[in-house]
């Protein structure tokens, strides 16, 4: 075993060995992200010319640096020159800036996102002055990207478990006054202040308590927990470690679900080198603290993120929740008190012990403190993870650091808060992004998930797939959520396929009402949220469906028929090669036409030629959309 000063030691020799490198060192962001986007097969043949050519060169795998939408992402370290950050680099791009960058004294900037370390380099600007990172605060995610998340010495060099010495220095008593005076709240989406639930806790009867850390992230669209966990997996055990000691926990469990088989395995890593680091088992660093940590796979059931189902889960349990109270606080895992934590909330931990509460509370609104992660997806030009200070307007995370709306089509809503969260409205986008603004506004903060949706996105559609997947999920244990789910899913798909009436919209409300009021959980309080919002600020576009049998974003297949303008087809045949069931034929440089029994209404026809040669009619023979923007451009012309 290592003591722990001797491992502080190696790592800052080991870290400035690395930041002053004499050979090449190319850092690829190999997270799951990057990995989906090609980063596997990119290192592959970045190591195969490595090998081949006998280059002197390093490589590295880290984390996710944030900017998805440009994996896989690598930063290169060419001693005597500024470190590069570059973006879409496949097999052949790497090679090529081995040979011209590394090997020679072409940086090749036509690949370049930035320098990330201090310097001149023709033709590249600052990393941190891109413009998706520019509004940013990464404090949770400062290590993400720049660190070998499997080796635990990069983390001792920059500050790694320096928060929890300071922990086991003043105490558990002063430790929790510190986070009381940072203002932290839970990052799950409750938003309830951390210090408060710690302090149930201790207060409750009895030696034995637990802590659970919840990894098990099911909202569609979001993956804060798994880029964390997967770029810093010591960042959220240290904070394990910091809220265990302050508890007086002697035991620790991580629920993390096993779709997330490469943040299991850098977590296994990361705790393996705990326990030889004396950070794990009895009398932790000689403080009379003793604590040990079990990961417990879950099965993926999304009501298991809810605390008591999850607590049923470990026990060996179907994931289902239970009346409350008692809170897990006085009463959880096998009875006893037990805490459960976000990862979010307990990556901070190591930062507002380190830093101090006055650090951290820097950033954030008065209600609100601190920075929040926020998986930005969806109709915008830049999708990624992105860290702001709370109190920033959805305004400027969709438009300064998102990029804006692509294509230049129109903002419509941005759903926050996962399948339990609501659509806000184009016009709120001055909304402060904090948690009590967004509840007021019908939604919610939720773990992060932020979806952006443009003209081209139907609201009752976006209401019925939230929905759905909330129906699929629920446990089923009490009527309210089990039977009211299914009846809202029934009208709105009643709706969708023409078939609505003007009564089913007060039906929806009492039934979404009634549902938010009595069920057990908080997926069943939250379910219907989609629906409430989507109603409360896009009726018209209910009552479209309903009155009209029109769908505005020309999503619901059911009340659409496609048809080719044989006045304008040419024939170039592009249509029919794209249409999945072969509805479409016809000869070359001759009109097409569309067999109506065979054609699905997947619109791929329009995708395809959507100006010029498909044209989409209602039922009702209303013109489209795309006809009336033909129409305006052969009048301009």
């Amino acid at each position: 075993m290592t003591s722990l000063q001797e491992a502080f030691t190696k790592a800052r020799i080991q870290w400035d060995k690395l930041q002053d490198s004499k050979v090449p060192i190319f850092f690829v962001g190999a997270a799951t992200c990057g990995r989906a986007a090609g980063a596997s097969e990119m290192l592959e043949r970045l190591r195969g010319y490595i090998k081949a050519k006998s280059v002197d060169a390093l490589v590295i795998e880290v984390g996710c640096l944030g900017l998805c939408y440009l994996e896989p992402l690598v930063i290169v370290h060419k001693p005597g020159a500024p470190r590069v950050c570059y973006g879409n680099v496949g097999p052949d791009e790497i090679i090529a800036i081995l040979e011209n960058h590394v090997l020679g004294n072409d940086p090749c900037a036509q690949w370049a996102l930035g320098k990330v370390t201090a310097g001149e380099l023709e033709g590249i600007g600052d990393f941190n002055e891109h413009p998706m990172l520019r509004r940013q605060v990464r404090r949770i995610l400062r290590n993400c990207g720049l660190i070998d998340p499997e080796n635990s010495y990069h983390y001792l060099a920059r500050d790694g478990y320096r928060g929890f010495l300071k922990a086991l220095e003043i105490g558990p008593g002063k430790t929790l006054e510190e986070v009381k005076a940072s203002g932290l709240r839970g990052r799950g989406g409750a938003g309830f202040p951390t210090w408060r639930k710690w302090q149930f806790c201790r207060n409750a009867p009895g030696e034995t308590k637990y802590l659970i850390c919840n990894a098990d992230e099911g909202d569609p669209g979001a993956f804060m927990n798994r880029s964390l966990i997967e770029g810093d997996p010591h960042a959220v055990l240290e904070g394990v470690l910091i809220a265990g000691f302050t508890l007086g926990a002697s035991q620790g469990y991580i629920y993390c679900r096993a779709e997330y088989p490469l943040a299991i395995h850098r977590l296994e890593l990361a705790i393996g080198q705990m326990r030889e680091l004396g950070l794990l088992g009895e009398n932790i660093q000689a403080s009379g603290f003793s604590f040990d940590l079990t990961i417990k796979k879950g099965a993926g059931a999304f009501v298991c993120g809810e605390e008591t189902a999850l607590i049923a889960s470990i026990e060996g349990g179907r994931g289902m929740p239970r009346p409350r109270p008692p809170f897990p606080a006085e009463s959880g895992l096998w009875g006893k008190p037990t805490v459960i934590q976000n990862v979010e909330s307990l990556g901070n931990l190591p930062l507002i012990l380190n830093n101090g509460a006055k650090w951290y509370a820097q950033y954030g609104s008065e209600s609100s403190k601190g920075t929040k992660t926020f998986a930005l997806a969806g109709k915008v030009e830049r999708t990624g993870l992105v860290e702001v200070p709370l109190g920033i307007t959805l305004k400027d995370v969709i438009y300064d650091i998102g990029g804006g709306i692509p294509s230049d089509k129109v903002l419509k809503a941005v759903q926050t808060g996962g399948p339990s969260g609501g659509c806000i409205p184009a016009e709120k986008m001055d909304l402060t992004v904090d948690y009590e603004s967004l509840t007021e506004a019908g939604s919610i903060m939720g773990s992060g998930g932020m979806i952006v949706l443009d003209e081209d996105n139907c609201m009752v559609d976006i209401a019925k797939y939230f929905l759905s997947f909330t129906q699929e999920e629920s446990c089923g244990k009490c009527p309210p959520c089990r039977v009211g789910t299914r009846a809202m899913l029934s009208i709105l798909e009643r709706i969708s396929a023409g078939e609505g009436e003007m009564a089913d919209l007060d039906k929806l409300e009492t039934i979404a009402q009634t549902v938010k009021d009595g069920s057990l959980c908080g997926l069943g309080q939250t379910a219907p949220n989609p629906v409430l919002t989507t109603l409360r600020y896009f009726r018209k576009e209910y009552e479209d469906h309903i009155e009209k049998c029109r769908c505005p974003a020309f999503v619901c297949s059911q009340m659409i028929s496609y048809h080719i303008d044989r006045d304008r087809c040419t024939g170039c045949g592009a249509c029919a090669r794209i249409c999945p069931v072969k509805a479409i034929s016809g000869e070359a440089k001759k009109p097409h036409v569309i067999d109506q029994h065979v054609c699905i209404h997947c619109g791929a026809c329009l995708s395809t030629c959507p100006d010029v040669y498909a044209a989409v009619y209602r039922r009702s023979g209303e013109l489209t959309r795309y006809e009336a923007r033909r129409e305006k451009r052969d009048k301009t012309n």
